[in-house]
């Protein structure tokens, strides 16, 4: 059976973020995944089909629809997540491993990877979605994360800052890549995830 998590998403100023920080600091520990005191860096290469059908589902507020993403923290190759996230209103199913980067490149380029036959697999969706909608690479999403855990629940509470894109693809391992700005200026995303309660 699957476990499904709530996600629920706010848009916030930067001084409701810092006020809503300090004051969870208190009660929650931050993240261990932290190189520094500001969180880390998230940046998510999306991919789409050739009819940009995830994008319109998601801008729509379609009830059920998908997101294909490769994700690397703090600008580094050294950890790559390859992840399918399925949507059920605001209720999340994640699958996510680990790939290298010959895999990853392979995958931008519209070529499959090695795979299970199993659709909890997500390098199997992509495949499948590769050889069925030409998922291809579309836009790099980038951002600092500051992330809170309280154990009962699984809750996680996410700050994020600074969120840009950029539709330059062939510039996602650079560090220095042109993106520009998502949210209208002085807004910021805050994030609450969690399993049963």
């Amino acid at each position: 059976m699957k476990m499904y998590r709530v996600e629920d998403k706010y848009c916030c100023t930067g001084q409701e973020m810092y006020q809503m920080q300090r004051r969870l600091e208190t009660v929650l520990r931050a993240d261990c995944n932290e190189n520094s005191a500001q969180g880390y860096r998230v940046v998510s290469l999306y991919f789409d089909d050739l009819a940009d059908s995830c994008f319109h589902a998601a801008r729509d507020g379609i009830y059920s629809r998908k997101k294909y993403r490769i994700r690397i923290y703090n600008d580094s190759l050294d950890a790559i997540k390859l992840e399918v996230k399925e949507k059920q209103g605001s209720r999340i199913y994640k699958k996510s491993k680990s790939i290298t980067r010959e895999e990853m490149q392979s995958l931008m380029c519209g070529q499959c990877i090695s795979a299970s036959f199993s659709m909890e697999d997500p390098a199997f969706l992509f495949n499948l979605a590769i050889q069925t909608r030409a998922l291809c690479p579309k836009v790099i999403v980038a951002y600092e994360r500051k992330a809170y855990i309280y154990m009962p629940g699984n809750v996680r509470i996410t700050f994020d800052r600074n969120i840009t894109s950029s539709l330059q693809i062939d510039r996602f391992f650079e560090k220095d890549n042109l993106r520009y700005p998502i949210l209208p200026r002085g807004q910021q995303l805050l994030e609450v995830k969690f399993d049963e309660y």
